[in-house]
């Protein structure tokens, strides 16, 4: 039998090719979890899920599709039982200033991260209020606490994962099904290593502990938002950003 913290139960987590998400897999599988994988790139999530090895499915699929997010919840009930964990971390970035932005790459930031966040919620919290358990995890950042130079769309979206968090949380508290935020700071992904070494350490100025973050440190945070540890918390926001903008 299983052993672990979220042993027998099944995760499906967006954006879990790479990065955050697969870390967030990981710890799930070490844990005793299946998982479900969802990406845009299907050959990444294959790779992903491969990797992984036994007890982890690769989707490819867009988050900004009804009918996707829907399959990916799908897979999880059809080849592991049940859905217990939802974990809402895909997302992209289209970085400028307001004045150069083109207001279609604010439409994509926004789509991806908040319309996908509030699908995902959704779809996840109808399985959920039938089974009366369930945890809901969304992936804002601690730019949607204080905004970022260049982030108008991306800061905007996700101070409103923020807002959607709590409001979905008070819809399903009274189900047993609880929905909570991570904002994390700057943690060592492809995506922030890409920034100009001027940028990153600008940040990292920032950081009281100097460092900055693994996917890890982030991935057991989600572990203990989608455990039993948590069991009296919903509709909270957790900083994991090594004690920046305290």
């Amino acid at each position: 039998m299983a052993e672990g913290l979220l042993a027998g139960k099944t995760a499906v987590i967006t954006g879990g090719a790479q990065g955050i998400g697969y870390a967030i897999a990981e710890r799930f599988l070490a844990e005793g979890a299946r998982v479900v994988l969802g990406d845009m790139n299907a050959e990444a999530v294959a790779e992903a899920a491969a990797k992984l090895g036994d007890g982890a499915v690769g989707v490819a699929g867009d988050v900004t599709s009804a009918d996707d997010v829907a399959a990916l919840v799908e897979t999880a009930i059809d080849t592991f039982g049940s859905l217990d964990v939802m974990v809402n971390n895909a997302g992209i970035t289209r970085d400028a200033t307001m004045r150069k932005m083109p207001e279609e790459h604010f439409d994509q930031v926004m789509n991806v991260h908040l319309k996908g966040t509030w699908l995902g919620t959704r779809a996840a919290a109808e399985v959920m209020r039938e089974q009366g358990s369930g945890s809901i995890i969304n992936m804002s950042s601690i730019s949607g606490k204080v905004g970022n130079l260049g982030q108008t769309n991306y800061s905007a979206a996700k101070a409103g994962i923020v807002g959607l968090t709590k409001a979905a949380a008070k819809e399903v508290a009274f189900k047993n099904v609880r929905i909570n935020a991570i904002q994390p700071g700057l943690i060592r992904t492809a995506m922030t290593e890409a920034m100009p070494q001027k940028v990153w350490d600008s940040k990292m100025a920032e950081i009281p502990m100097g460092r900055a973050g693994e996917p890890d440190e982030i991935a057991k945070v989600a572990l203990f938002l989608a455990s039993d540890l948590s069991s009296y918390m919903t509709g909270t926001v957790t900083e994991v950003t090594g004690g920046r903008y305290m």
